[in-house]
């Protein structure tokens, strides 16, 4: 072993390795804020607020993807996710005119079921996600996971399918908020008719 593969060796072992480094810290860091934020989200009772909280959760995952060095997957992230689903969630909002303040109707008292819910979904969906990376293996010599070459090539050779229904999906969420707000004008215009 050579003198500055040795030096190497003992710097490793006086540093620790469980030691953390400052992007390791700035990961824990983002990482609770996200936290707080998605969970804010899910209890706030004011729609405009979950969304704009929302807002804050998807652009900590897109800072954390950044601090992984997949700075397409970033963002791609705050385009598509920050930039489209969080606006076309605020057209919905618009466009069906739900109450901007307070509303009684996001509470309900399903809260314990929907907590269990939640948490066997979250559960299962760490379990499958362990379970098919279990022996996968990055090939470190290779082009670095997230660069838009490897993120293209993954995307459209093997997630086409999928890519193209997520999309078709969003259509049709706008769709109906438009369908559901114009039904909603007509029944209002006929009970104005109505009471005349």
């Amino acid at each position: 072993m050579t003198g500055t593969g040795t030096h190497d060796v003992l710097a490793a072992q006086a540093h620790g390795f469980l030691s953390p480094t400052g992007v390791e810290i700035v990961f824990l860091l983002v990482g609770v804020v996200t936290l707080g934020a998605a969970i804010v989200t899910v209890t706030t009772r004011q729609l405009v607020h979950a969304a704009l909280w929302l807002v804050v959760a998807l652009g900590g995952i897109a800072v954390e993807y950044l601090l992984l060095t997949a700075e397409f997957i970033a963002w791609v992230q705050v385009l598509i996710y920050v930039g489209s689903v969080v606006v076309l969630l605020l057209f919905g909002l618009m466009l069906t005119k739900a109450p901007i303040g307070r509303s009684p109707d996001a509470d309900s008292a399903n809260r314990p079921a929907a907590l269990a819910v939640a948490v066997a979904a979250a559960a299962a969906l760490v379990w499958v996600v362990a379970d098919a990376f279990r022996t996968t293996w990055i090939d470190l010599r290779g082009a670095p996971q997230g660069t838009t070459k490897v993120s293209g090539e993954i995307l459209f050779r093997h997630w086409v399918l999928p890519f193209e229904a997520l999309s078709v999906l969003l259509l049709a969420a706008l769709v109906g908020a438009i369908v559901l707000s114009r039904r909603t004008e007509r029944e209002n215009t006929e009970r104005k008719n109505g009471a005349r």
